[in-house]
């Protein structure tokens, strides 16, 4: 099992809050795809498979979209 540091995943996203946040959006989007393995064994979590993204090179291109006033 990999494991991401808060330090890895802010270097890709700003700060760790906001990386954590990504991973957790982008990882209930690989869930509406099918999946590709239907025996289910080593296949990656969602999670972790989202943390691995952000962590890469290339990344994941996102946006920060700014509330609206009350």
């Amino acid at each position: 099992m990999q494991v991401f540091t808060p330090t890895e995943v802010a270097k890709r996203s700003g700060n760790k809050y906001l990386g954590v946040l990504i991973a957790a959006k982008y990882a209930r989007l690989l869930n509406e795809f099918p999946r590709t393995s239907s025996d289910g064994r080593g296949e990656k979590k969602l999670t972790t498979r989202s943390l691995e993204e952000i962590t890469s090179e290339s990344g994941i291109a996102y946006r920060v979209v700014p509330r609206r006033g009350r």
